[in-house]
């Protein structure tokens, strides 16, 4: 018995000192890289562009609703939510492990598509779901614009997911109520002054992208915090005339936050069409708005280069900012007339 414990021993050693388990250490970790890169690949793929109208119909029948004013717009926002929660790897912006850690292209896809879920929920809060400023507001819209508010990148504890899974079931209460007449307390109101007020926030963020995206080759700009108003004051001096740059790491997750704001967009827009229909060919403003649509989509074109080149404005190299940012600009600037259109057409 002695000697066979010897020999276990002795062989034991051997197995350690020979080097196998290091090469078995050494292997799994290769593996589990090179699975990282595949999964890398797959999880970096944006997802395609969704048929509203046939989402509206699909969430109606699962949940045996009838299709109402506002059940468009309700259902996108719960789809493009969903859609960062399912898509290919799920949500990996609170990824701590590989590959989600280093996949900073689609996490910045998924910010620009959650600022448009928060935007959106925020304003159906404040604006479409009440008659009036001095209005109750939503029951189940205080629960859900919150939840989308949270922080995006917690891994536990809580784990982003589950907040914004809160949120996305909150929503879906809305919309149950929404559509049933025995519950006249949940309402959306389809009025020209609550399309403004979205497309205000739209109109901030569209030219917040297309000023960041332009500032890839660097632009010399002016402070105009106080538009020329001789009267004006603002709290310190302002830095007169600078170049603002956007720092060379961040030009392709500047890109990538633009395509997933457009993408966002261009859904929500079709739900708009959908459930404003009425106020939009009452002020002849359905084209501005279909015009809109086009310029974002023409953003989701597929992208054939591997990395996203920064040439300059003139040179023998593409810069795929300043294409992003020219659709963004002709966006921003027909949701500006739009706006304009709704309140004086």
């Amino acid at each position: 018995m002695q000697t066979f414990i010897r020999h276990l021993r002795e062989n034991f050693q051997d197995y350690l000192g020979g080097g196998v388990l290091p090469k078995i250490i050494g292997t799994g970790i290769a593996v589990y890289l090179l699975l990282a890169i595949v999964l890398g690949v797959w999880w970096s793929q944006e997802p395609d562009l969704f048929d509203v109208p046939a989402v509206v119909q699909e969430l109606a029948q699962q949940n045996d609703l009838a299709p109402t004013v506002g059940s468009a717009t309700t259902s996108t926002l719960i789809r493009v939510a969903e859609t960062l929660m399912h898509k290919p790897g799920g949500y990996v912006t609170n990824d701590i492990f590989p590959p989600g850690l280093w996949l900073d292209n689609i996490t910045s896809w998924e910010f620009g598509a959650l600022v448009q879920v928060r935007d959106l929920a925020r304003v159906f809060r404040k604006d479409l779901s009440r008659s009036q400023s001095q209005s109750n507001e939503d029951k189940d819209l205080i629960k859900a614009e919150p939840q989308f508010h949270f922080d995006n990148d917690s891994w536990a504890i809580p784990a982003t997911e589950s907040e914004y899974r809160r949120g996305i079931e909150a929503m879906y209460s809305y919309l149950a109520r929404l559509s049933d007449r025995s519950q006249p307390d949940a309402q959306f109101y389809a009025r020209a002054d609550n399309l403004r007020s979205w497309l205000a926030e739209v109109e901030n963020r569209l030219g917040g992208l297309s000023r960041r995206l332009s500032e890839s080759v660097g632009r010399p700009q002016i402070d105009l915090g106080l538009a020329g108003d001789s009267s004006a004051q603002q709290s310190t001096s302002g830095e007169g005339f600078k170049e603002r740059k956007t720092p060379w790491l961040e030009i392709d997750n500047v890109f990538y936050e633009a395509r997933g704001t457009a993408w966002a967009l261009v859904h929500i827009l079709k739900a708009i069409e959908i459930d404003f229909d009425r106020v939009l060919r009452d002020k002849n403003a359905l084209i501005s708005l279909r015009q809109i649509r086009l310029e974002l989509e023409a953003t989701q074109a597929s992208i054939w280069s591997p990395l996203i080149l920064n040439g300059s404005g003139f040179g023998m190299l593409a810069n795929h900012s300043l294409t992003m940012s020219s659709y963004i600009s002709r966006a921003s600037a027909a949701t500006i007339d739009l706006r304009n259109l709704l309140e004086q057409g």
